[in-house]
């Protein structure tokens, strides 16, 4: 049986794992004030245990990348998606610091494979001008994972209680595996995969800057990439605004603004706007790329509009009501989520075809540094005043970044 569109249901498998990715990681945040008392952490605590979670994460990606290259994106993401489903179950065993330390980095290990395989996937199963929307769709798992996430978990949560909530989700992991296996072949002789689509799928093999050779780069050859250094800094310095607002944001609701852990679930307005972010980042740059636009341009200009949006993160911890701190929150999770698509886009349309699952790796372990050590400068803030430093430092970060990813790209274009 032929399928139209086959492509997009893979699309739809990688948005529906991004979903479980970040449901799965976020649980934690979600529960953090209960899980606290009931385990008895501080803040400090609660800052080593996601810190815990960001190494592992870290040493995944720069390995996970190779595995994706080695082993296709089919079997790389169901070992990645399995394991780490099967540590989120382990989760609800934790009684301890050490033992949440340790099963958060277990997961560490499995969630960060997702973030290579998935655009490895892309390359593979769409043409330039539709890859933009594509990273968008799975990008959009992560904020829309999000927005389930408060209503579900803490719902499931205040049923059967927290440990249960690692298990339901760990246990839906599981579960996607059986579509991924059974959908995901290989392009040329897949059964269920029409002609035309094949032919438009391979309409071209290299992006439209011609920036892709045949011949893939070495794991260390990567390293001597300047293109690679900007992109890894443009990530350490503007995705720890994103992991701030997952880790950090619910439990400043809280000690900040007076929330109850059940009134918590109202940041599924914020999530629900960073997913809206992720689909209009991707659409508008693939729009103007279709009318013949440098893919690179396009995306660094709409990198720049996004950038100028966060001066307004200082208003959200001034904002005089929770509801208003919770509108600027939105936008300003919606700027970067569409800062996200367009950077993820870039490392597609710059690095050869058969080292990306090397390159996305070493590029996220960048973010993953940034989110390192965005937790422990928020709790050593914490104890000598609140969140407003934070705030005013986050501000200038994607400014920064902008800064040196034009500086580098436009520099080698011109070159």
């Amino acid at each position: 049986m032929k399928i139209p569109g086959l492509r997009w249901w893979i699309a739809a498998l990688l948005f529906f794992a991004a979903v479980l990715n970040y449901v799965d990681k976020n649980t934690l945040a979600l529960l953090a004030p209960t899980i606290q008392k009931d385990l008895g952490l501080t803040d400090q605590h609660y800052a080593n245990i996601q810190n815990a979670f960001q190494v592992a994460y870290t040493i995944a990606l720069l390995a996970s990348g190779a595995i994706v290259d080695k082993l296709g994106p089919r079997i790389a993401l169901a070992l990645f998606v399995g394991w780490w489903s099967v540590a989120n179950v382990f989760t609800s065993l934790a009684r301890s610091v050490m033992s949440l330390s340790i099963f958060r980095f277990l997961l560490g290990l499995g969630e960060a494979g997702n973030w290579t395989a998935s655009p490895k996937t892309v390359s593979e199963w769409f043409p330039a001008k539709e890859r933009g929307l594509a990273i968008g769709i799975y990008t959009a798992g992560t904020p829309i994972g999000m927005t389930l996430a408060p209503l579900f978990i803490i719902w499931l949560a205040g049923r059967f209680g927290w440990q249960s909530t690692f298990v339901v989700t760990g246990l839906m992991g599981l579960v996607w595996l059986v579509p991924w296996l059974f959908f995901y072949r290989q392009i040329k002789t897949h059964p269920m995969m029409t002609d035309s689509e094949r032919q438009w799928i391979h309409q071209d093999t290299t992006t439209e800057t011609g920036a892709v050779a045949e011949k893939g780069w070495g794991w260390l050859q990567s390293f001597g990439q300047p293109a690679v250094w900007c992109l890894l800094i443009g990530r350490m310095l503007s995705d720890p605004i994103w992991f701030f607002y997952q880790n950090w944001y619910p439990k400043y609701l809280v000690t900040g603004r007076g929330l109850t852990q059940a009134e918590v679930k109202i940041t599924w307005v914020m999530f629900l706007a960073a997913g809206l972010g992720s689909l209009i980042g991707g659409a508008i740059a693939g729009a103007f790329i279709k009318r013949g636009r440098s893919p690179q341009r396009v995306r660094l200009w709409l990198m720049l509009v996004c950038a100028l949006a966060m001066p307004l993160s200082p208003f959200v911890v001034w904002a005089p009501t929770t509801i208003w701190s919770l509108a600027l929150a939105s936008v300003i999770v919606f700027f970067h989520l569409a800062w996200l698509v367009n950077i993820s886009a870039l490392v597609v349309d710059v690095v050869p075809k058969p080292s990306l699952g090397t390159v996305f790796g070493i590029v996220a372990a960048g973010s993953s540094l940034g989110a390192i050590m965005m937790n422990d400068m928020v709790a050593k803030l914490l104890k000598d005043g609140d969140y407003a430093q934070w705030y005013v430092i986050a501000s200038g970060l994607h400014l920064v970044a902008i800064a040196v990813l034009m500086a580098g790209l436009f520099r080698k274009k011109k070159a």
